[in-house]
């Protein structure tokens, strides 16, 4: 196997969260590669970020209009992409043990989205940043890791986190600390990031907010799925037969014995998390989502 086709094998069989940091590496190289031909040949201008890179005209951003996308996964700052990262990776897998691949990936792509329209608007709107329209850009995958953060904060609020010297602090504690940080930041460089960020951040409480309304509890969808095979398995034909009586009989008392289980486990899981489950509960959970 080639290197190519190593890099491929393993890019396909990743999760969602190791995808994205891939591609955002990947943004990051390429960047810099960049930079090294533009070294060779003379040229001040990298055509990467020239091209990719969200402008705060929107004169410029109608001949560029994938950039409201594209920005959010190009970096040219190492510690830049370095915090991103990391934040990528815990935040993502945190939404993970709750939310789907699909539904990270849009509070990704869409936060991002958001995020660039809050700096488009905020650029072409206060008088502020009239001087600086022409010359800023946006780029970097904060936007959406705040939407992924802040979404998932705004779902368990109440969710608690442990921390080395301090203990444990809750999700909505830290993601206040997020917002503030983005807010207080505003005036001291770096305006347009900082919108952005609460621009990613605005969309996904509001999505999760709305959503809510539509059942987005997840747990409660689990568990409404559970107790729909269980109806299926102990509706049984009446054959007269005795011994096919009793065995249905033993299977309807087990089924009951299983729901109640899971509606525990469920319960634990809807409380603490699903890490604090036990080697078993999460073995029990599996094989019953199989059946």
């Amino acid at each position: 196997m080639t290197l190519l086709e190593n890099i491929k094998y393993r890019f396909k069989n990743a999760g969602i969260v190791e995808q994205l940091i891939h591609i955002n590496l990947a943004g990051f190289l390429l960047v810099h590669l960049a930079n090294v031909f533009g070294f060779f040949f003379k040229s001040n201008t990298n055509f990467l970020v020239k091209w990719f890179t969200l402008p705060a005209s929107f004169d410029d951003f109608i001949v560029k209009p994938w950039t409201i996308i594209t920005y959010g996964f190009l970096h040219t700052n190492f510690l830049h992409i370095l915090f991103n990262l990391i934040a990528l990776f815990y935040i993502g897998n945190l939404f993970k043990h709750y939310f789907t691949s699909k539904q990270l990936l849009n509070f990704y792509v869409l936060g991002t989205l958001f995020g660039g329209v809050v700096f488009m608007a905020s650029y072409n709107f206060f008088p502020v940043f009239s001087g600086d329209i022409d010359d800023s850009v946006l780029l970097g995958a904060s936007a959406g890791i705040s939407a992924i953060f802040i979404g998932i904060a705004t779902y368990m609020p109440n969710y608690e986190l442990k921390f080395p010297l301090i203990g444990f602090v809750k999700l909505w504690v830290l993601a206040c600390v997020w917002i503030a940080f983005d807010i207080i930041q505003i005036p001291t460089g770096n305006a347009g990031g900082h919108l952005a960020h609460l621009g990613g951040a605005l969309f996904g409480f509001f999505y999760v907010r709305s959503a809510s309304n539509k059942e987005l509890d997840i747990f409660t969808a689990i568990n409404k799925l559970f107790k729909k095979k269980d109806q299926k398995l102990t509706t049984v034909y009446n054959s007269g037969n005795k011994t096919s009586s009793n065995k249905t009989s033993k299977s309807v008392i087990n089924k009951t014995k299983n729901q109640e289980k899971i509606d525990a486990i469920l319960d634990k899981i809807g409380k603490s998390g699903y890490d604090t489950l036990s080697k078993d509960e999460k073995e029990f959970l599996f094989k019953q989502g199989k059946n």
